[in-house]
Formats: structure tokens, C-alpha cells, sequence
């Protein structure tokens, strides 16, 4: 590929493909993705998802192509661990996991609903451990020791999940991970950024550390508190991590989970990693997701805000008149067919040029001269400050009106 920056599906800068900017990264062969909207973005404050919503949400995760699906955790409720159970029998492509505190019990609830593995957590910070759980770093060691024990013995695959890694100290921290390897079982492991707190070049360092130490799948869990959450998931995927975990438009606790849209788009877009996930299905997921949990997105959203692709611009209206039959990305870095949304739409406001109005009157098979379409372009400027707002076609046909 002479152009990898540029396709028919995206077209980024050429700058990321640097010789001195590709040899930086270490990616895996196989990136996976973890969905933990089921979970994860269930514990947004006010959200509720009931068992049917769960399996619903859980076959569009698997129409997409989502790797693997966290379900929920049994032990929080009947309906709970009934929705887990739905999900299983489902027999979808993706594997379905179920998270689990680091309680025997909680494994047992595993193995009976039926998942392929679990997600077990554990404090891993000393601070945190004394602090928030009351508990000692001794006490966190015997869990995890006697919980993975646990989930080897009923043939689940095994994710040691650490809460708080990121502000922990890092010796200790791996000395506990080590611990809990060799006494305990441990598959994989799972840096979490629980509060977002950590930088992407912090968390490059320290994959590379564990990735040296521990001869171990490394997952990523981030966490949006500084809106870093996107950039330390492809800092940690970049670094030799094979599994992100994600959820759908970044719902979740405080300012949201890493969002499974952004993060595939720039891998596929940015860093030229095609991971087999349907981007297609984007919009139809996120939609789904926001219906179901009674939320609304910011309109200009990254990849499904339903404004994303509207322009008001007057300039950017040019751009879109010019190029749209001949280059269309020279004014979108992505097409919407790409992530399954509407196409670029011209709307008039405030901010709205004679492209515009042009567009909407082209729509309508109406000619007007230049000086009218001048005059129907201050109208619409007018009327858009006045109401605050973008016009509809009846405001905007009212204008033709007066003008013709």
C-alpha cells in the first residue's frame, strides 16, 4: 500500500507512519476486544439494564464481531445471573465472561452460568486495600491466591484483574501479581487505570515492565476521568497488551469506560490495524445502548453523535459542494457508510454560507439569483440567531418564499 494513510475506507495524516513513528510500537499479532458494557457501563449512576435489554445488547455486540463479552456479575442479582445465563445459551461467536470478586462463591456462580472464563478482582494498591476495602495487603493476597485456585479447578479461563494498579507502587505491585501467579492461577492479567489517573507514556512503561517480568497476556482497563482513557488503551496496545477493554460510547462509573467505537476507529484509521470488528454496526450499537439505558449522547460525540456529521459551516459547506462526487474525504477524515451512520448533511443556521442555502435550494429544483440567494442567506443568519437554533425545512421554505 503506496498510501496506507489514505483508502477508501479512511484518511488520516501520513505523519503516523513514519519510519521513526512505526518502529516506536510493539503491537501483538491478535488485538482483542473486551466488552464490558454489560458490567462496567451498567454501573453509570441511574443505569439499568433488565435481562432481556442485556441479551439484546449482547447479540449486537456479537453482530459487530466483539471478541468477547463480560455479561455481568451473578452475585449482584437473580436477574443477574439469569441474564448471564440467557447469554450463554445464545451459542454467539464471541466468548462470554462473567466478573467475580475475589470470593470462591463468586466463581461457583460462575461455573454455573456457564461462562468461558471470569474477571476476578483484587485492590492492589496498599493504600487502597487499607483504605477503601479495610482490609490488608495479606488479606488481598489470600483471596486472589484462593480465588484463582479456585478458577483453575473449574476450568475457567482466568483474568487477574487489579484494581488500582496505576497508583500503586510498582514494585510491590508486581512482587503481589507474582505472588498470586505462582501460588494462585492467573491466564492473563488486567492493569487497571481504575480512576484515570495515569498518562500513556506512563502506561507504555509499565506494560513493557510487566510484559518483561511475567510471561503472561496483558489486558487493558481504562478509565475517561481526564478524557485519556482512548490514548492510554492504545499507548498499553501498542506496548505489547493483546486485550482492551471497552464499552459502547464509553458509558460507565464517573466520566465513563473507554469507548469501544473510538478506540477500533483508531486502531483501523490511524495505526492501520484492521482487528475484524464490524465498524458498520457502530451506530445501530450505540443507539440501541442509549434507547435502552435512557441516556442521550453529546451531539458531536467521536465516531455516533448524531450532529457529527451535520454542517452548518458556510466554508466547510464548500468543501463538501466541491469535493462530495470527486474526494469526500478531503473533508471528513471517514466516511459515515464506515461506522454505519447518516451521511453528511447540510443544515442552515447562524454560521451557514451560500453553499448552503445552494445545497437546500438545489434540493428543492430552485433557481434564485446571486444577489436572492445573498439576501436568503442573511434571512437564514437572522432567524438562526433569533431562535437559537439550527432552521427547519418549513423556516426555510418560508424565506424562499419571501425572497422568489
Amino acid at each position: 500500500m503506496s498510501q496506507p494513510w489514505k483508502t477508501d475506507r479512511y484518511f488520516t495524516s501520513p505523519w503516523n507512519w513514519f519510519p521513526e513513528v512505526r518502529e516506536q510500537f510493539s503491537f501483538p499479532e491478535q488485538i482483542r476486544i473486551h466488552d464490558v458494557t454489560l458490567r462496567d457501563g451498567e454501573q453509570q449512576a441511574a443505569l439499568v439494564f433488565r435481562r432481556e435489554e442485556k441479551v439484546a445488547i449482547a447479540r449486537k455486540l456479537a453482530e459487530a464481531g466483539v471478541h468477547r463479552i463480560e455479561a455481568g456479575m451473578p452475585a449482584v442479582s437473580a436477574e443477574d445471573e439469569a441474564a448471564i445465563q440467557d447469554i450463554v445459551a445464545l451459542g454467539l461467536p464471541s466468548e462470554i465472561f462473567s466478573f467475580a470478586r475475589c470470593m470462591p462463591a463468586d466463581v461457583a456462580l460462575a461455573k454455573k452460568c456457564g461462562v468461558k472464563g471470569i474477571i476476578t478482582e483484587i485492590p492492589s494498591s496498599d493504600h487502597f486495600i487499607q483504605k477503601a476495602y479495610g482490609k490488608s495487603v495479606e488479606w488481598a493476597i489470600k483471596a486472589s491466591i484462593e480465588t484463582t485456585q479456585a478458577a483453575k479447578e473449574a476450568g475457567l479461563y482466568t483474568v487477574f484483574f487489579t484494581i488500582d494498579s496505576t497508583r500503586s507502587d510498582l514494585n510491590r505491585y508486581m512482587d503481589l501479581i507474582e505472588q498470586v501467579a505462582t501460588e494462585g492461577h492467573m491466564d492473563a492479567l488486567t492493569l487497571a487505570d481504575s480512576f484515570g489517573g495515569c498518562t500513556p507514556q506512563a502506561v507504555g512503561a509499565v506494560i513493557r515492565k510487566l510484559k518483561a517480568r511475567f510471561n503472561k497476556p496483558i489486558e487493558i482497563h481504562c478509565h475517561e476521568d481526564f478524557h485519556l482513557g482512548v490514548a492510554n488503551t492504545i499507548a498499553a496496545l501498542a506496548s505489547g497488551a493483546s486485550v482492551a477493554h471497552v464499552t459502547v460510547s464509553a458509558i460507565g462509573e464517573r466520566a465513563g469506560n473507554v469507548g469501544l467505537e473510538e478506540t477500533v476507529m483508531a486502531l483501523l484509521c490511524l495505526y492501520g490495524l484492521d482487528i475484524g470488528i464490524d465498524t458498520t454496526k457502530f451506530y445501530e450499537l450505540s443507539k440501541l445502548v442509549q434507547r435502552i439505558a435512557g441516556i442521550e449522547l453529546p451531539p458531536n460525540r467521536p465516531i455516533v453523535g448524531d450532529r457529527l456529521y451535520q454542517v452548518e459551516s458556510g466554508i466547510v459547506g464548500m468543501f463538501h459542494r466541491r469535493c462530495k462526487d470527486v474526494e469526500p474525504l478531503e473533508y471528513v477524515p471517514f466516511p459515515a457508510a464506515l461506522v454505519g451512520r447518516p451521511d453528511v448533511e447540510i443544515v442552515l443556521g447562524k454560521g451557514s454560507g451560500l453553499a448552503n442555502v445552494e445545497e437546500h435550494l438545489e434540493k428543492r429544483g430552485l433557481k434564485a439569483t446571486p444577489e436572492q440567494t445573498l439576501e436568503m442567506v442573511n434571512r437564514v443568519k437572522l432567524a438562526s440567531i433569533a431562535k437559537k437554533g439550527l432552521l427547519t425545512d418549513a423556516e426555510f421554505d418560508a424565506i424562499v418564499k419571501q425572497v422568489l
